[in-house]
């Protein structure tokens, strides 16, 4: 089939013009992405009825079969696709281990203490910088090179209208094992939970749209479902924090341990406290506040630990000091995250206005910096309310105190807060079931070694799916960046003649 001349491609009374292209009939906005509103009429051809995705054939679930590419088209498609993705993985990748090694090369010009703690000198990080950068740039390259490829061999193969149900469903599914290019001995269970949550949340949007499972998936429409699951995932993070680090990726420990910003001595202290431990190292707490100009002494027979998380200052005062120095931790961790995809996702509109662009980019930066910055000193600051309502420290309160840290989301803008909470929650999942499988309620499987890659490869498996079939359950910009990557041509009415006509 080839596109008609007023841009979309009629058989049957069906529309298989490319309404999501460009954000048409994509979510623009997270209330619409969760609440499955799509009942907007397809942007190209204004004729179907876009309230049932059947009578549209899903609008573009034939995205390529009504684009015949010719052999060198195709080679050529996925040749780009693998360079696109590349550029992607690399680019990010190597952007925040930029940053993070400009960071390092800092506080070792600035301490020569430093310099002795460090694990492995700077020539080293370096390095190992460059390898994780190519690691991951030859991940997402050869993720994109063989999704583009099967989907290209399965059409060929299968025929269009019978493969155009499952084909990007099976393409995802084998695509998924470039995974093991991050590292074949590195578990990547974090990112796989996290992939998987993302695949949960375009299924629920489906499921939203959908006349038979619309009803059940209606309690996904909360409004503020976000920060609910940013409370939750706190309760769980912040507590792992604590009480047990060794449940959390070194990456994620690594982080928490700088932006919590209290020595390990000082959570070793507050570990004993809240398990009933007898104190093991209040002396060496002593030690470090003096250190630091503070001179304390410390009782053995304390109920509650804020003299050892804030030493002699009130709690109202360490949560100002700490937020002020909190945000100066967040600044750096922002930067990249906001003006790497400006250079990605905006990279024409930077041309044209990059004021505009840039300007936003930095508010964005000084926003969630605040939002982190607020989410760390609250968890102290209700930490310490809590223990002294209570005048009692353990376990459960630990867990009730960390729960309102998550409220601080609502800092963040409206677009951002289920990526924030998804993540987290991922983080949290893997923390909890390594937490049970320790003390023997979920004993490991030795059969299943590389579990992440298979989560991996089914979670992307429902991405791709919805991408061929369900475009509108994505929000425009990764639906723009989706088409970038893997080469789908735009509708005919979006051609320069087209618009110039």
């Amino acid at each position: 089939m080839l596109p008609s001349g007023d841009g979309a491609v009629t058989s049957g009374g069906f529309c298989f013009c490319l309404s999501g292209e460009n954000g048409g009939s994509s979510y623009d906005d997270d209330d619409d992405a969760i609440n499955g509103s799509s009942n907007r009429g397809c942007m190209h051809c204004k004729r179907s009825d876009p309230s049932s995705s059947s009578s549209c054939y899903s609008c573009s679930s034939v995205w390529l079969d009504l684009f015949p590419f010719k052999d060198s088209e195709k080679l050529r498609r996925i040749i780009a696709s693998s360079a696109k993705g590349f550029s992607i993985g690399a680019g990010l990748k190597g952007g925040l281990s930029l940053f993070s090694i400009l960071a390092r090369l800092r506080r070792t010009r600035l301490s020569a203490s430093v310099r002795k703690t460090e694990a492995f000198s700077n020539s080293e990080a370096i390095a190992l910088a460059v390898k994780e950068t190519l690691r991951y740039g030859l991940f997402l390259g050869t993720f994109a090179g063989t999704f583009v490829s099967v989907d290209e061999i399965i059409g060929a193969l299968g025929g269009h209208r019978r493969t155009a149900k499952w084909r990007a469903l099976l393409a995802g599914l084998i695509a998924g094992p470039s995974m093991l290019l991050t590292g074949p001995n590195t578990q990547h269970t974090g990112l796989a939970i996290y992939i998987l949550m993302r695949a949960a949340v375009l299924a629920s949007r489906c499921g939203i749209k959908s006349k038979r499972f619309g009803r059940i998936c209606k309690p996904l429409t909360w409004k503020h479902g976000d920060i609910f699951l940013m409370c939750l995932s706190s309760s769980q993070i912040l507590s792992a924090y604590i009480l047990k680090q060794d449940s959390l990726p070194p990456s994620y420990k690594s982080f928490l341990n700088k932006h919590g910003g209290k020595d390990t001595v000082i959570l070793q202290g507050v570990k004993e406290i809240t398990c009933g431990l007898p104190f093991s190292n209040l002396q060496a707490i002593e030690k470090y506040y003096k250190a630091s100009g503070v001179d304390i002494k410390l009782d053995p027979e304390m109920e509650v630990p804020c003299s050892i998380i804030h030493g002699n200052q009130a709690c109202a005062a360490h949560f100002v000091t700490f937020l002020v120095q909190a945000y100066k931790r967040a600044l750096p961790v922002y930067l990249p995250v906001y003006l790497i995809p400006a250079l990605i996702v905006h990279r024409q509109g930077l041309l044209t206005r990059p004021c505009t662009i840039l300007g936003k980019g930095l508010l964005g930066t000084a926003r969630s910096s605040l939002f982190l910055s607020i989410y760390c000193s609250s968890a102290w600051m209700w930490t310490c309310l809590l223990f002294r309502i209570f005048k009692t420290c353990n376990i459960p309160m630990v867990a009730m105190a960390t729960f309102p840290t998550g409220l601080s989301l609502a800092i963040e803008k409206k677009s951002r807060r289920i990526e924030i909470s998804l993540y987290c929650l991922a983080r949290a999942i893997e923390s909890f079931f390594t937490c049970m499988a320790d003390i023997g309620y979920l004993p490991e499987s030795k059969n299943l070694k590389r579990a992440d890659v298979v989560i991996f490869s089914i979670s992307t498996a429902i991405i791709m799916h919805c991408y061929a079939q369900e475009r509108d359950v994505f929000r425009s910009k990764y639906l723009n960046v989706l088409d970038w990557v893997f080469g789908v041509p735009p509708p005919s009415c979006e051609t320069p003649r087209c618009k110039n006509s």
